[in-house]
């Protein structure tokens, strides 16, 4: 099951959900630090990260939603794990676009507060672990996305990269 969202036969979602997840882990981080010390500095990173996970997530659902609705053979297992993958992430993004819509206006005097960006930060980056978790097992079980080479083809390919390094 290839891709159909490539670069240079690269697919691309993979290539992208890193950003989110750092972003939404980011924004948790920098939220129990502003909770910690009450420096607005913190307050401002962790809604900087919360917009910027926000955006990264719709960028890297594009590509991602495109294979999910075109590579995937319909009644598959990738594609249910695929559906429900594409369900975490979504109730992820869900989560903070709330969490960024509560704080915006925000910036120039942070809340005294920061327990609900907290608590919803929290229930974010574990709706984006489980979701991470479901999209590796699509590419470790089914092998979404990766081309399998017959065990003799590997084992060239390998023994060829180690003489060349």
């Amino acid at each position: 099951m290839q891709s159909v969202a490539k670069v240079f036969g690269h697919p691309i979602h993979p290539m992208l959900v890193g950003f989110p997840v750092a972003m939404y882990t980011a924004t948790l981080a920098a939220y129990l630090a502003y909770a910690v010390g009450s420096d607005p500095f913190w307050f401002r990173v962790g809604f900087g990260a919360n917009v910027a996970g926000i955006t990264t997530a719709v960028i890297a659902a594009i590509p991602g939603f495109f294979d999910w609705l075109l590579a995937l053979p319909g009644h598959s297992e990738a594609k249910r794990i695929g559906t429900r993958h594409m369900g975490l992430n979504l109730a992820a993004l869900g989560t903070f676009t709330v969490n960024a819509w509560i704080f915006d206006g925000f910036w120039s005097l942070p809340p005294q507060s920061i327990g609900l960006g907290i608590a919803l930060a929290s229930v974010g980056v574990g709706l984006t672990y489980a979701a991470g978790w479901l999209g590796w097992s699509m590419v470790q079980t089914h092998q979404v996305g990766i081309t399998v080479l017959p065990a003799p083809a590997r084992i060239d390919y390998i023994e060829d990269h180690r003489r060349a390094a």
